[in-house]
């Protein structure tokens, strides 16, 4: 079959056949269709859009380019928590010990960061010595030493994925709503889960700007997951400000440490123990929300949680107790005096990666010691010369960076409407 043919029908937003998308996909995973005809067709993706049938297609094709885990019949609920990406976005650090304490298992296949997005794996790789490149036999005697694994998808799963979400980064395709669920959903099915739980966000900070995409995205998400037989929801959440008060990739390292101790911020909290309420609920492990998130809780104040995650890190090869560097320090004061109205939330991720912190070209190395604090939140009053944020890099980095955040973050004589952080329930 032509892929060039496939590629111009796209184009001209004709649907396509289910034996064209396995034809496409089949050839990228194998090789024979090069990386920039399936630029094309993610660009003509992007522009025009798929049908439900298209997305669940591209989802199942791209899901049996590889490998799928199969667990024991033991009666083990195997779940996972997904996030679409935003800034200061640490809850799967989180989630996955406190989830392995309640008693189920989870095998998290995570990225890295995608545009202006920090991702999972590239904050973990702070941690000295901590691998991702687990083989499909690891993730398994991981989980079954610790209940719960944090890496990336390996060569044999998944291997479409694998490389169209590298291309995607570098083509200006990551914000397309067929290609984010056929990806996310192509990973999470080939886990071989009973319940998954999709953090789909909208604002500044994410893919997704408005609620009505983030909406979109979330029902495609759903309605995906249930037609594979796995128990799906997802929570909308905000991200017109980052998630935490932290933003790079050791600083959340430590304060993902911080609040398995019991120190998390507010906001941190409330969007972990939601989602894992969520799954809870999904794997009949609770039988409400109230007493998902009493439950969740538990794991920290009891210290399990933190305890499982230092395990899950010496199951990898990292070493928790081992200095992770921090860049050198200043802050961001504010020029004016009034209330904290907007974050430009995607600003502050390029200025991370301006910083170091994230990649510009896919071959880029991370200094994972720079970053942002976040000092102030939206609709607080602010005085002329207060930090509004401190920086985590070298003083010729942050000056070089210092106009970008501060047009990131604007002060107005008027404080804003500051919405929920978790807006709707999709499930």
């Amino acid at each position: 079959m032509n892929p060039v043919w496939i590629i111009q029908k796209k184009r001209d937003r004709e649907p396509l056949t289910d034996a064209e998308i396995a034809a496409f996909i089949g050839g990228y995973a194998r090789g024979a269709i090069p990386d920039y005809q399936m630029s094309a067709l993610a660009m003509a993706i992007y522009l025009n859009g798929m049908t439900a049938d298209e997305t669940a297609s591209l989802t199942d094709h791209m899901l049996a380019s590889g490998a799928r885990f199969e667990w024991p019949d033991d009666g083990v609920p195997r779940v996972d928590k997904h996030s679409t990406g935003g800034i200061g976005d640490k809850t799967s650090l989180l989630l996955a010990p406190m989830l392995a304490c309640c008693g189920l298992e989870v095998p998290m296949i995570s990225g890295r960061g995608l545009g202006a997005t920090g991702g999972t794996l590239d904050k973990l790789e702070a941690i000295p010595g901590f691998r991702t490149n687990l083989t499909m036999d690891e993730v398994r005697a991981v989980v079954a030493r610790t209940g719960c694994v944090i890496t990336g998808a390996t060569a044999d799963l998944v291997p479409a994925d694998r490389k169209l979400y590298a291309l995607r980064d570098v083509t200006a395709t990551v914000p397309s709503i067929p290609l984010i669920t056929a990806s996310i959903m192509s990973k999470k099915l080939a886990e071989g889960l009973d319940a998954l739980v999709l953090d789909v966000k909208f604002g500044t900070g994410a893919f997704m700007k408005t609620e009505a995409d983030a909406r979109a995205l979330a029902q495609s998400l759903v309605a995906t997951g249930k037609r594979m037989g796995v128990a799906t929801t997802a929570l909308l959440t905000d991200m017109n400000q980052p998630l935490g008060r932290m933003a790079g990739n050791a600083v959340e390292v430590d304060e993902s440490i911080a609040a398995l101790q019991g120190n998390g911020p507010a906001d941190l909290m409330e969007c972990t123990l939601a989602l894992g309420a969520e799954v809870l609920v999904s794997s009949k492990h609770s039988t409400n929300g109230a007493e998902a998130i009493q439950t969740l809780q538990q794991t920290i104040d009891s210290g399990k949680a933190l305890e499982q995650f230092a395990e899950m890190i010496a199951a990898q090869n990292g070493d928790l107790n081992a200095p992770r560097p921090i860049a050198p320090t200043s802050d961001l004061a504010s020029p004016r005096s009034g209330y904290l109205a907007r974050i430009d939330a995607e600003l502050l991720g390029k200025a991370i990666i301006a910083m170091g912190g994230g990649r510009q070209v896919l071959s880029d190395a991370l200094d994972h010691s720079t970053g942002l604090e976040m000092l102030t939140r939206l609709g607080d009053k602010i005085d002329a010369g207060q930090p509004l944020a401190r920086i985590f890099a070298t003083p010729m980095i942050a000056e070089r960076v210092r106009h970008t955040l501060l047009e990131a973050i604007q002060v107005a004589d008027e404080p804003p409407t500051v919405g929920p952080l978790i807006l709707d329930r999709v499930g």
